[in-house]
């Protein structure tokens, strides 16, 4: 075989084998796009996850509800639903409560007359473990890091926000959406690859009120509450007061009560916080945690 034919076999290997190369490699190509469609059409991942008892505690802060709450539990706060008639008493030591309840019905002395109230313990309903789905967004990122005592406006911050991150320049592109949240802002853009290469990225110095800040992107989970467990958790420093008839006005009959539940002969003590719905209305009490 001549020089001429071994070169010419060689060349004719060589290109067989460049075209098996590339067809693996086109082979591969297809497989991660089929991948990466399969991960951004994939169902969204449930993470349960225990919610830790907390205490809480009426102080004193109602709202006026004319139909009973669609939810009880909201913005980590539980609105307990008050008929008319009623009365919620919340007092400094658990003991006088207590106290109070081992006398299911009391009689309060008046100048005219006697008030007959029936008085309950009370019992909040409390989130126990929450099931989140939660995914990640292509096209939204989260922005962070901003530092306490910043003197700027939510539309100002928003506006600069989109201004250093809507350019070029900065890695960013056209802001769609943006959302002030606890601890961050949200921004969306018109092209995933802009939220991707600003993630890639991370940490950017950005311009604000007359400094320079570094702040942090990352990726912005969304997240939905599929089940919620709930289950009553007593309240140890409250009663409730049941059937008040309708014979004084709000502020008389608050005098009156406050005055008969603080007296140690009824087993009463000081009393921290006390509201009244008066007959025929309704109203929602809200509890926050003792340390709010």
């Amino acid at each position: 075989m001549s020089v001429t034919q071994d070169a010419a076999l060689f060349r004719g290997n060589l290109f067989h084998t460049l075209l098996e190369e590339q067809a693996v490699l086109k082979m591969r190509l297809q497989e991660l796009q089929q991948l990466k469609r399969e991960l951004r059409n994939s169902p969204q991942v449930e993470v349960p996850f225990p919610v830790p008892e907390v205490p809480v505690v009426f102080r004193g802060h109602t709202q006026q509800s004319m139909e009973m709450p669609k939810s009880l539990v909201s913005n980590l706060q539980i609105c307990y639903p008050l008929p008319g008639g009623s009365a919620l008493i919340t007092f400094d030591d658990p003991k006088v409560a207590k106290q109070v309840l081992q006398q299911k019905e009391h009689e309060i002395d008046m100048e005219e007359c006697r008030l007959r109230v029936q008085v309950q313990p009370l019992e909040l309903p409390v989130v126990t473990t929450i099931q989140v789905s939660s995914q990640m967004s292509s096209h939204r990122v989260l922005v962070s890091g901003f530092p306490a005592g910043l003197k700027l406006s939510e539309e100002e911050l928003l506006d600069k926000l989109e201004i250093f991150f809507g350019k070029s320049k900065n890695g960013g592109g056209d802001v769609e959406t943006r959302e002030l949240l606890h601890g961050g802002v949200m921004l969306g853009f018109a092209k995933d690859e802009v939220a991707q290469n600003l993630c890639r990225i991370g940490q950017f110095t950005v311009p604000l009120g007359g400094q320079q800040f570094p702040l942090k992107v990352s990726p912005y989970m969304s997240g939905e509450i599929q089940k919620a467990e709930i289950k009553s958790q007593p309240v140890p420093q409250s009663v409730l007061v049941l059937n008040i008839p309708d014979v004084l006005d709000g502020p008389e009959l608050q005098d009156v009560l406050q005055i008969h539940f603080q007296k140690p002969t009824r087993g009463g003590g000081e009393v921290e916080a006390l509201t009244v719905v008066p007959p025929g209305k309704r109203g929602l009490a809200v509890f926050t945690t003792q340390s709010s």
